[in-house]
């Protein structure tokens, strides 16, 4: 298949998916010899940046994705304010009360906040809206948290996660599903006893009563937003 071809079929395929459609319209999609896709487009949501991945991922002569998919953004927030807001998240929020905080900018680091007997570190930087987070965890958990808590900041256009896991932790769909629990809990927009969660593979079946649409979309977003996730089923029932 010529490198044309399998471009072609893998906008084909993310397009069958309904959530994305023909309004699907990256700014680039081209396959290089070895099959390795490089896409490039503005989405409306983490799930559809999840969703496109997944969907050309899954063409047969696909060897690997380049990802350059970027979440719209109402209003455009410096690299600066992003930052700001990301230190002052991360040093107020008690899971993260024992990792040490350092911040990359301009290519110069420096450390923010020192912690003695730290259980790990969290570098943060900030390029073009993209936020990149490095550092070591010390679970799984703490990772996909700490990339749920960037993707809630506003004017974030994509969350890189290149968190090491020390000591390495084998995953687990209870690990996911421990995650997306964590991640409704923190969320001031539902009641998250009223949720249920279920994960078999990477994908999230959402349950429960919620009293509002708001709600729902909201503990929908938080799923969609764990690292790790592929899909999310949202079955939670609105009842003012």
């Amino acid at each position: 298949m010529s490198e044309p071809d399998l471009a072609q079929r893998a906008l084909a395929a993310a397009r069958r998916d309904p959530r994305l459609g023909p309004r699907f319209h990256p700014s680039l999609i081209e396959a290089d010899e070895a099959g390795v896709l490089t896409i490039e487009a503005e989405v409306d949501s983490v799930a559809q940046k999840k969703l496109v991945l997944e969907r050309v991922a899954a063409v047969p002569g696909v060897a690997g994705v380049v990802d350059r998919l970027r979440v719209r953004q109402t209003a455009r927030v410096s690299d600066d304010g992003l930052l700001d807001r990301l230190r002052r998240r991360f040093a107020e929020d008690a899971d993260f009360a024992q990792l040490r905080l350092i911040e990359t900018e301009a290519g110069r680091t420096r450390l923010v906040r020192d912690v003695p007997e730290a259980s790990g570190e969290l570098e943060l930087e900030v390029r073009e809206g993209v936020v990149i987070l490095n550092g070591a965890a010390p679970g799984l958990t703490c990772k996909r948290l700490a990339g749920v808590l960037a993707w809630r900041i506003a004017g974030v256009r994509d969350v890189v996660n290149g968190m090491a896991v020390e000591p390495p932790e084998e995953d687990a769909p209870i690990l996911i599903e421990e995650a997306v629990r964590l991640a409704l809990e923190k969320d001031g927009e539902l009641d998250a006893s009223q949720v249920r969660v279920g994960v078999r593979g990477a994908t999230v079946r959402l349950t429960g009563l919620v009293r509002s649409a708001a709600a729902r979309a909201a503990a929908e977003v938080d799923a969609w937003a764990v690292l790790g996730v592929d899909e999310v089923v949202d079955e939670i029932e609105i009842r003012p």
